[in-house]
């Protein structure tokens, strides 16, 4: 018999992630519910969600700077997503603030492990990088939950980090 799951457990891991009720009332049930599971299982198929919009073009999206107080240094980020509805929610406007923080913490100077823009640069890649605001999930994993979120393929087009 499959576990029913309850509000206050729905409730709470739609707090942390963002999905939608009824996927984590299933994860729940599918996880005979262990929450902890249900969490992983969230997170398996908000990475095949992610795959399956990475194809979809982006033409849409904002461009956001980050200058940080008191000191001489800031990032300028390229955002996008597929429309200009998303690119003004408030979810996506908050990831593009932090992502030009984390660019202006972290100096990621390439995009991906796979960026051959510049076969020379051996510094780190964005995506990769352990998220400045939690370790235990890297730039890619924070974006790919967004995209479960929004709907909608979400890329990094340009970014560049400023520091005198």
């Amino acid at each position: 018999m499959a576990h029913k799951a309850s509000v206050a457990d729905i409730r709470a891991i739609r707090s942390e992630t963002g999905a939608g009720v009824m996927e984590i009332k299933r994860a729940i049930e599918d996880a005979e519910g262990d929450l902890d599971k249900a969490r992983e299982l969230l997170g398996q198929r908000g990475s095949q969600f992610s795959a399956k919009r990475a194809e979809r073009e982006t033409r849409e999206g904002l461009v956001t700077a980050y200058v940080h107080p008191g000191r001489p240094l800031g990032a300028l980020l390229e955002l996008n997503c597929e429309t200009d509805f998303v690119a003004r929610t408030e979810d996506f406007t908050t990831l593009a603030r932090d992502l030009a923080m984390h660019i202006a913490a972290m100096a990621p100077t390439r995009l991906s492990d796979d960026d051959d823009r510049d076969p020379d640069d051996d510094g780190p890649a964005l995506l990769s990088q352990p998220w400045f605001r939690d370790g235990s999930q890297t730039v890619e994993q924070v974006i790919q939950v967004a995209v479960a979120k929004l709907g909608e393929n979400i890329q990094v087009g340009r970014f560049s980090r400023f520091e005198i």
